[in-house]
């Protein structure tokens, strides 16, 4: 009798905790690639002109738009907090024999965010 391997079910990652919160993660980077869209959409009508500009505004005020970029922006915020808990264990940093402990690798790429944030924040006109 030959030997037939078991198929998988499609929701395997639903058995496991942690197999369910890294195909969360993962899931994230689809709203990441999205916002990227709608970014290369913006520019690509600044580039075309004033009409198409305010033809792109008009998109983003709509109410349906509004609800998508709320949802992206804690989907992407949560995405951001999920790589910084992996960061120490991606990119450990030795000093002499010991490592650097893994709190001050993620806070330091949280305190990196922040300051951009606010750069950016500051160039906006925001403050």
């Amino acid at each position: 009798m030959a030997y037939v391997r078991p198929v998988s079910k499609t929701c395997w990652y639903l058995k496991d905790r942690n197999y369910t919160i890294h195909m969360l993660n993962e899931l994230t980077s689809v709203f990441v690639g999205l916002y990227a869209l709608l970014l290369l959409w913006g520019i690509g009508a600044v580039a075309s002109g004033p009409e198409a500009y305010q033809y792109f505004l008009k998109c983003l005020a709509s109410p349906g738009m509004l609800v998508l970029l709320w949802v992206t922006t804690i989907v992407i915020f949560y995405h951001a907090i999920a790589w910084f808990k992996v960061t120490p264990k991606a990119m450990p940093i030795q000093k002499g024999e010991e490592f650097v402990p893994g709190g001050v690798i993620a806070g330091a790429h949280y305190v990196v965010w922040i300051l951009f944030s606010l750069v950016v924040l500051f160039l906006a006109g925001v403050f």
